[in-house]
């Protein structure tokens, strides 16, 4: 692997506390670095942050690098991009590890560019070739049907992981490390893109990607209106309520709550699939779940094959039956 050593991780802590994502890409880049008998960087940009830089010691990082500084505390592309490639040029690393997020997406191919190095995306495991020293990626293909390995040819490579496709490590507060501010000094006309408007949606409860439960409706549930049974559930079991496709394009769940290849991808210990039909690009979304289960009238939807647990008949004669029972157990 030449002059390149170490793992680095990376997340934008725009609040002083570790984010559970950071928490999985901590435990992977601590197995892989653990093989090689090197360290493990963390990265955080934010303003104030105190707790988080902590926490990622505790979780398993050995260096955590934060930039305090304004010009990182609201996330920019050009600007995280820029100050990310310089962290990773300082630090030297072979890898690079992001979440799939809506920010790790968006960044990856811009430092990867920068760096000159390989790009893998969307990977829900990294595996160590001890032969070779060298990492194998695992990326599902074909809405989850197969899973392919990759090799690289650079010295560098950077790879984005998918949420909740790795458990992090128990939290040892008697783990140590070193916490190194850095300083960026970014030229203002480096940055071509400008904000000009931030929209903060509402959020009340969990927040899906983070949810233990979703329940998640599909086109048979036919109207916006019915959504409130599924939400009614959702509170029971503290969950969070997500969409198909379909159900996101009628407006009958934001844009935001749709779960598939187009939209979150979502691993809980329990996702439920009312009146959803399982194309290829929803399942996608949601194959990492531990358990699924479905309820839809249609015996041959797609959604069985992948579900633990099945119904088949009309949700709107099974959902009150199953919602007041689990009332009973649990409220």
């Amino acid at each position: 692997m030449g002059a390149f050593s170490g793992i680095t991780v990376f997340d934008g802590a725009f609040e002083d506390i570790l984010a559970p994502g950071t928490k999985e890409l901590l435990a992977c880049a601590r197995k892989l670095a653990d093989n090689l008998d090197e360290k493990v960087n963390c990265i955080l940009f934010g303003e104030g942050l105190n707790e988080s830089l902590k926490e990622a010691v505790a979780f398993g990082a050995d260096n955590v690098l934060t930039a305090d500084t304004p010009i990182l505390g609201k996330y920019n592309p050009d600007a995280y991009s820029i100050a990310l490639e310089r962290l990773v040029r300082q630090t030297a690393s072979r890898c690079l590890i992001l979440g799939q997020t809506s920010i790790g997406a968006d960044i990856a191919p811009r430092v990867a560019f920068k760096l000159g190095c390989d790009l893998i995306t969307d990977c829900v495991e990294i595996n160590f070739n001890k032969e070779t020293e060298s990492f194998i990626p695992v990326h599902p293909i074909y809405g989850g049907k197969i899973y392919a390995a990759f090799n690289f040819t650079n010295q560098q490579l950077v790879i984005t992981l998918r949420q909740k496709s790795i458990d992090p490590l128990d939290r040892d507060d008697s783990r140590k490390g070193n916490i190194i501010p850095v300083k960026v000094d970014i030229e203002p006309a480096l940055i071509k893109i400008k904000v000009v408007k931030k929209i903060k949606e509402e959020i009340t409860g969990v927040r899906l990607e983070n949810a233990p439960v979703v329940v998640t409706g599909g086109r048979g549930i036919g109207s916006k209106d019915d959504f409130k049974y599924l939400k009614e559930l959702a509170e029971i079991l503290s969950g969070a309520v997500g969409g198909s496709r379909p159900a996101a394009d009628n407006g009958w769940v934001p844009a935001t709550s749709k779960v598939g290849l187009t939209g979150k991808i979502v691993a809980p210990k329990m996702y439920i699939a009312i009146g959803v039909s399982g194309s290829s690009q929803h399942l996608a979304g949601c194959i990492g779940s531990k358990n699924i289960i479905a309820i839809n009238n249609d015996p041959s939807a797609n959604i069985f094959k992948v579900a633990r647990y099945g119904v088949v008949g009309d949700w709107k004669e099974v959902l009150p039956s199953f919602t007041e029972k689990l009332r009973e157990l649990l409220v």
